[in-house]
């Protein structure tokens, strides 16, 4: 089948800013972790000023599977992961980093997880930080405080590793750090969400993007955005349809013209 025909199972959305570094040997993780797993893989460049789309095309050229995309200008993670998953044919969408720290290998066990069908979510908790100790501590402080303000269920919201249902995604309003709150949006639309123990490892090459003004001051700011959605969501809300008893013909052997005359076949 053509590639642009295809409708794989799981769809791996990866947000990369200058990851040149890092996604060769990560590309080839995900091709080893879900040999057994149709899937696509899609990494939206967002605009990198190393090697990383020349990087993509290269691999696409001969890889079918890799769906390569562009920014221009640099839009952010949370944009990044939104047009993918836009552009994805999966009916599951899995979600990682671009610099080596999730580890492909968790993703099958995520994604059969996800698979039972009583969660729209799965997400990945980092029991064994490989960070800094900025990152540790802004994390540890917005995973605090956001726990408490939104209820969310969630130990590490902040991890990059999810297998979440598409349909559930794309039915979530979109905002920039949108990514941070996922579990908490999901459970806003009567979605249920699991986390799963990951496996966390030292970034590759290059340098992280955020710092402690950008991960965890923002991410306070954002939640208050997050809490006041969540004020103003109705749904879940019932919704009833007619039922088969309602709209059935009481003797469903007794067939009449609509000017009530008896119509025998």
């Amino acid at each position: 089948m053509h590639s642009s025909l295809r409708s794989p199972l799981l769809s791996i959305l990866i947000p990369a800013k200058d990851e040149a570094g890092n996604l060769p040997g990560l590309l080839d993780e995900i091709e080893r972790a879900l040999a057994d797993i149709d899937h696509e893989v899609i990494v939206v460049d967002d605009a990198s000023t190393d090697g990383t789309w020349d990087l993509l095309e290269r691999r696409a050229a001969r890889d079918p599977r890799l769906r390569p995309m562009r920014h221009a200008r640099s839009a952010g993670q949370s944009t990044s992961v939104w047009q993918a998953a836009r552009a994805a044919r999966g009916v599951w969408l899995g979600t990682l980093d671009g610099d080596g720290q999730n580890d492909p290998a968790d993703l099958p066990r995520l994604f059969e997880r996800a698979r039972r069908g009583d969660v729209a979510l799965v997400a990945g908790h980092r029991t064994n930080r490989r960070d800094d100790w900025i990152k540790r501590l802004s994390s540890r402080v917005a995973n605090r405080v956001r726990s408490a303000l939104l209820n969310d269920a969630t130990p590490d919201t902040g991890c990059g590793l999810k297998v979440v249902h598409r349909e559930a995604f794309m039915s979530l309003p979109y905002f920039d750090h949108m990514h941070r709150f996922l579990p908490a949006l999901i459970r806003a639309q009567g979605g249920q969400c699991v986390s799963v123990p990951v496996n966390h490892r030292p970034r590759g090459t290059g340098a992280s993007h955020y710092g402690l003004n950008n991960r965890l001051w923002v991410g306070l700011v954002d939640m208050v955005g997050v809490m006041w959605l969540r004020r103003r969501s109705r749904l879940p809300a019932a919704c009833l349809e007619p039922t088969d008893a309602m709209t059935a013909p009481d003797d469903a052997g007794d067939h009449r013209h609509p000017d009530g005359e008896e119509v025998t076949s």
